[in-house]
């Protein structure tokens, strides 16, 4: 086994994944390192040895992994990580900030950044994927990043270097977001708060939010749309295309495609990771069988199968 750096956070080997995910599955990582601050990041780093891998992980809310695990050291943030401050039209978050959490602060200061609100994860994951929902996203607000490279730097990247686009970014292969900086509209705290009461309830009402899930599990299809426009502006919803295939409530093992919301991966119970995975591929198969349509996997899946 590899000799690993010194840290003063938390570094366990063989640690099991699952317990760390939404969905509740999947083999464990070589390695989880819970750096207490950025220093402790950046030491570890920059004396890890080239040929270790490392997966930066938030909060699990967006992925599976694999029942194999993963051969690498997974990076996980934490209290270290995670204030908010708020100053003038500016909100920092450190990227293990929930974006929950994020929505709420910053409508204590009567910045708007009320889409965060139902977004599962943390910061660090909104950037990654360019999370958004009632039509913003995190490209709208996103000022700059700080982030550690995989040799042990600090450095700040401006959003446009980041090339967001719909539910992607582009960042250099263990690179580790450690926070991000906001420009948010100003607005009415009691309204903000207000607005983010009605979009739980709407949130509740239309998506499985009492199931284990990881969100929503595929991407709106790109180049179809209702006003025939062929940008990536997805009028399209991929939960239609699963519904249109007959695959609402579709079942393998323990996995299913809820019956609230089709698009929406569930672990009923007992599911594995191959089970999960599985299912989503059979859900495309059908889907461009039945419409010609490819469905591209918003989930993120890694690890050995």
């Amino acid at each position: 086994m590899t000799d690993m750096p010194y840290v003063r956070g938390r570094l366990t080997a063989g640690r099991a994944l699952s317990d760390l995910t939404w969905l509740r599955v999947g083999g464990p990582a070589d390695w989880l390192f819970q750096p207490a601050d950025t220093e402790d990041l950046c030491a570890f780093l920059s004396t890890l040895p080239d040929d270790v891998s490392v997966f930066p992980m938030g909060v699990g809310s967006n992925l599976i992994v694999r029942d194999g695990g993963l051969h690498a050291v997974v990076i996980r943030l934490g209290r270290g990580f995670n204030a908010i401050s708020c100053e003038g039209t500016r909100v920092t978050a450190g990227a293990a900030a929930l974006d929950a959490h994020v929505a709420r602060k910053a409508a204590d200061a009567g910045l708007d950044l009320t889409f965060l609100r139902t977004i599962p994860g943390s910061i660090g994951g909104a950037v990654r994927m360019n999370a958004g929902c009632y039509g913003s996203y995190t490209a709208d607000v996103l000022v700059e990043v700080q982030a550690v490279t995989r040799s042990g730097e600090i450095i700040t990247v401006p959003a446009s270097d980041l090339q967001l686009a719909y539910r992607s970014s582009d960042l250099p292969r263990g690179t580790v977001l450690t926070a991000a900086v906001f420009e948010a509209p100003p607005g009415e705290p009691a309204e903000l708060h207000a607005r983010m009461q009605e979009q739980l309830a709407k949130r509740d009402a239309t998506q499985p939010t009492k199931d284990r899930s990881a969100g929503s599990t595929f991407r709106n299809p790109a180049g179809f749309s209702s006003t025939g426009r062929t940008d990536d502006v997805h009028d399209l919803k991929a939960w239609k295309v699963i519904d249109d295939a007959g695959l609402r409530g579709a079942r393998l093992g323990g996995a299913q495609m809820s019956e609230k919301h089709p698009n929406f991966l569930i672990n009923t119970g007992n599911a594995t990771a191959a089970d999960l995975e599985g299912l989503g591929e059979e859900v495309r198969k059908k889907v461009y069988a039945q419409s010609g349509i490819t469905l591209e996997w918003e989930i993120m899946r890694v690890g050995e199968k």
